[in-house]
């Protein structure tokens, strides 16, 4: 028995840290290099085509309250006279624990060629929902694991907060984000800011919670082999909210313009395996299953994500040539 409790106190500080770390408003993804638009506005436009892209992603499975996440987002490029531009609209929802987050986002991007490539620099603003289901919460089975018979039920703890709806305690606040990139033919790097405006979420007068910014700074390369069939993209994003840091290490394997496999890392959290194919032209579809590399793993059976992203062009359709771009080959 005791051995069992002491079990589940590792996994929950485990779980805790991993998703306080970030607080969930701003998810992590294992194929961030092909969904970027969900962290940085910037990239809106990139590859010059329409883009609809979606991802439910599923963590730390075999845990009880595990995060869920889907998102959704549509972005296109355009043309104002001489000038570049891209707009696009990103939807988060998230749920965690007994958490849920719902955000709204509309995204605008300019776009100057320079060199072979592309300089973008773009803006996300919108909406973000929060909020707490604290008809869920059971404190009298915390108070048996802990046995000391502190709390007698969740409404006489003064620190839950306390929601007037039936879906439990909400806040809403106004969102900001900012961003930059460059993509070239072979190497794109891009770096962006979330939360600008810290919205200040509040349950009710006695809780609220404030999102603190993260800065988010990605790149990659594309190396192509001898064998023409071949190119080897190694990627990177480093994620920080000035307290804490995340670091993902990527490295695809791409066959024939159309399979791609590989393995990623999240120093000190995950490992992952990356899979990935063109079903059609502008198809595409990827899945990442993910391992945690700490304490989770006693009681998780790792994290799954799928994603499906459609990309074309109807404002210059060109029957003879296939879709690509710099990274959706």
């Amino acid at each position: 028995m005791q051995h069992a409790r002491c079990k589940w106190l590792i996994l929950l500080t485990a779980f805790v840290c991993s998703v306080s770390a970030w607080a969930q408003t701003d998810p992590q993804l294992g194929h961030y290099m092909f969904l970027q638009t969900t962290y940085n506005p910037a990239a809106a436009g990139d590859g010059e085509m329409m883009r609809v892209a979606g991802m439910h992603r599923m963590s730390f499975t075999g845990i009880q309250n595990a995060p869920m996440t889907t998102y959704f987002t549509f972005s296109s490029p355009f043309m104002i006279g001489k000038t570049q531009h891209a707009a696009g609209v990103r939807f988060i929802n998230d749920i965690y624990g007994l958490f849920t987050n719902q955000s709204f986002h509309v995204q605008y991007a300019y776009r100057q060629k320079i060199g072979k490539g592309y300089l973008s620099a773009g803006v996300d603003l919108g909406f973000v929902n929060m909020g707490f289901q604290q008809d869920k919460v059971n404190l009298d089975s915390i108070a048996q694991l802990e046995e000391d018979g502190y709390h007698r039920g969740s409404g006489e703890d003064p620190a839950i907060p306390q929601g007037s709806g039936s879906d439990g305690a909400s806040g809403m606040g106004f969102d900001l984000g900012a961003g930059i990139y460059y993509s070239a033919p072979s190497w794109w790097v891009g770096a962006s800011y979330s939360h600008i405006t810290r919205p200040k979420l509040e349950w009710s007068d006695k809780s609220e919670i404030t999102l603190t910014g993260t800065l988010y700074v990605s790149g990659g390369y594309n190396w192509r082999l001898r064998n023409k069939n071949w190119v080897l993209k190694p990627s990177a994003m480093v994620m920080t909210d000035f307290a804490s840091w995340d670091v993902n290490l990527t490295m695809l394997a791409e066959v024939k313009e159309q399979f791609r496999f590989g393995l990623g890392y999240r120093i000190g959290g995950s490992v992952n395996i990356l899979l990935g194919a063109d079903i059609i032209s502008g198809l595409q579809i990827g899945y990442t299953y993910e391992l945690p590399a700490n304490n989770l793993i006693l009681g998780s059976y790792g994290s799954h994500e799928i994603y499906l992203a459609y990309g074309f062009n109807i404002l210059k359709p060109n029957r003879n040539s296939k879709y690509k771009s710099i990274r959706y080959l």
